[in-house]
């Protein structure tokens, strides 16, 4: 594992993205920063992290993923696999809410932002920014989120858990590989946040309604029950969970 420690940066994902533009880089090399300013997660959304208190990295992922229709597995191995390390760390309730942030109990400790390109030669290359909530226990105006220090009430070494981590990712991507990605996807749908449990939603109307978590299809959308017995499918930007 090639790992590349800065200070302050715009976006980790951002910052390997260009490196990998101009070099070849190995695969699962690792970027870390120290604070970032640019940080973002899914639709744009903004993190804010205290400067040396959490995990802020991005890891290049190649050659794992073979066309477009297997994108979403890399997503499930990448949330699997942090879910598999802070459960070494003995974090409770952990799950994942749907498509990519991890939970204790019901506080977001991790979000995960997976960026694909598609190169000339039909290869595809992930970026994988993990935003992983350690040592910092102040979140005001964040009353979802929390942090593993605040959950355990001790601080973690941030490069073990980043060792850990990229382990998992590499064991999972391995699967994948090796044609087994159904594994991947039995924890991921075991760790699913509120599945088969009846949740409130609201859709891009701002209407609300309750619905069950049946699972999450191979592209990546949320399977939900709703009350006439019929079973929809919502993407990312369709669809929210109210908790």
């Amino acid at each position: 594992m090639k790992l590349i420690k800065l200070g302050a940066i715009d976006s980790t994902n951002d910052y390997l993205k260009s490196l990998s533009s101009k070099n070849v880089l190995e695969n699962f090399t690792v970027i870390t920063a120290q604070s970032q300013h640019k940080g973002r997660g899914q639709m744009g959304a903004s993190w804010i992290s205290e400067a040396g208190k959490n995990l802020i990295m991005s890891v290049l992922v190649k050659d794992v993923l073979k066309n477009a229709d297997e994108i979403f597995h890399l997503n499930v191995a990448v949330a699997s696999a942090v879910i598999q390390s802070l459960a070494e760390c003995n974090l409770p309730n952990l799950s994942i809410k749907w498509p990519n942030d991890i939970m204790s109990d019901n506080k977001k400790v991790c979000g995960i932002l997976v960026e694909n390109s598609f190169k000339s030669d039909s290869k595809i290359e992930s970026i994988v920014g993990i935003g992983l909530n350690v040592n910092q226990t102040s979140f005001d105006n964040l009353p979802k989120a929390s942090s593993m220090a605040s959950i355990m009430s001790k601080e973690f070494d941030l490069d073990t858990i980043v060792e850990s981590i990229i382990f998992h990712i590499k064991q999972n991507c391995n699967l994948i590989l090796s044609n087994q990605a159904y594994k991947v996807w039995n924890d991921f749908h075991r760790y699913l946040f509120k599945i088969n449990v009846p949740i409130p939603f609201e859709d891009v109307n701002q209407n609300r309604f309750m619905g069950i978590i049946q699972g999450v299809t191979n592209d990546g959308k949320l399977e939900v029950l709703l009350e006439d017995d019929s079973v929809k499918t919502y993407g990312i930007k369709e669809i929210q969970l109210l908790y």
